[in-house]
Parts: C-alpha cells; structure tokens; sequence
C-alpha cells in the first residue's frame, strides 16, 4: 500500500486526528517533495511509541533538541515506506533490537509545529511535521543505549509516570491519546 492511501485509510480517533489528516492528504496532493525535508514548509515524518509485551511500560529517548522525554523517529527523507522508518528510526535511536509492529497500521496522526533551532550547526526554520506514529512492541529486558547525537538518555517508564518526565507541554496530549489508545490493544485476544 503507498503512503497517501495508508493516511487516507487511517481512522481518526478524535476531531484533532481528522483535522490533521485531512491537512496532510491535501498537502500530500499539492506537493510532491512531501517526503523530503528539502520541503521547507512541511514534511512527511514517522514515529514510534514503543510498549513492553503487557503495555505498561513506554520506550522514551531524552531529546538533545527539545531536552524532553519522549517518542523516538524521524524523517522520512524520501522513503515512502512509513512503518519502516519508524522501525529503523526506533532501533537507532533507543539501540533495542527486534522491535515488532503490533499493527501494520497507522497507530496515530498528528501535525506538529517544530520551531526554529540549529541542527549541526545548520539554521533550521519553523515548519511542519506531517507525522505518522506506529505501534512497537520491543523486550524491555534488553538495556537501551542512547544516540550521543540525538539523543542523551532511553529508559522505560510506566504509563503512569511517563508524562511526568515531558517537559514539552505541546506533546503531553499526543502522549495521553497514545496512552487512551493503548487500553483497545490491550483488550485484544
């Protein structure tokens, strides 16, 4: 299945994920470098959450960018194959091998704003992620190792103190509807 269809088949959990979703099927229309960060304005970006076997515990990086806890991914950089840069992006940046998708599906849509920063040394302006965020199951008996370059530290928090060690205010409700999410696979056979 190609990227737009994946989105466009995506249900919304809520009025924000419908909103959203429909802002990235037309931005996916009107441009074709969507999956490239050379598309200064927006860009196509997969995430993970990552869940222990019984779901409660999540997989999160401390972010050198946003001094912040929270998911792991990245850009696409013209990769349609959106589960599996999530994928690549998870193992790389939290250094747990064998991580598996609970869904092939799409877990989450959300468009957030990413402002203006230094990135290697580079000037990087405000734009878009056009993000899309799987579910990943990973064996939280392996011991995660952090990326020097991106990030300074993975650990695995219960549920319920993960939004604790948030400090990005913006990304607490992605979080909480992550974690509402998780009671439905949670309930499954």
């Amino acid at each position: 299945m190609n990227y737009r269809q994946a989105i466009a088949d995506y249900l919304p959990k809520n009025e924000q994920e419908r909103v959203d979703q429909a802002a990235i099927l037309s931005f996916i229309d009107n441009h074709y470098d969507v999956l490239d960060r050379s598309n200064l304005v927006a860009h196509l970006t997969s995430s993970a959450i990552i869940v222990n076997p019984t779901m409660t515990k999540v997989l999160f990086a401390h972010h050198n960018l946003y001094q912040s806890w929270g998911w792991v991914g990245g850009h696409n950089d013209g990769d349609p194959d959106l589960l599996g840069v999530a994928l690549k992006e998870a193992e790389e940046e939290t250094g747990v091998q064998g991580l598996v998708p609970v869904s092939s599906s799409i877990f989450m849509i959300d468009v957030i704003h990413v402002t203006n920063h230094l990135k290697h040394g580079n000037y990087v302006g405000d734009h878009l992620h056009l993000n899309v965020t799987y579910l990943l199951q990973g064996d939280e008996t392996q011991t995660p190792r952090h990326k020097p370059d991106e990030n300074s530290g993975v650990r695995w928090f219960t549920l319920e103190e993960a939004l604790d060690h948030v400090s990005e205010a913006r990304m607490k409700p992605v979080y909480r509807k992550a974690f509402e999410a998780l009671e439905f696979y949670k309930k499954r056979p």
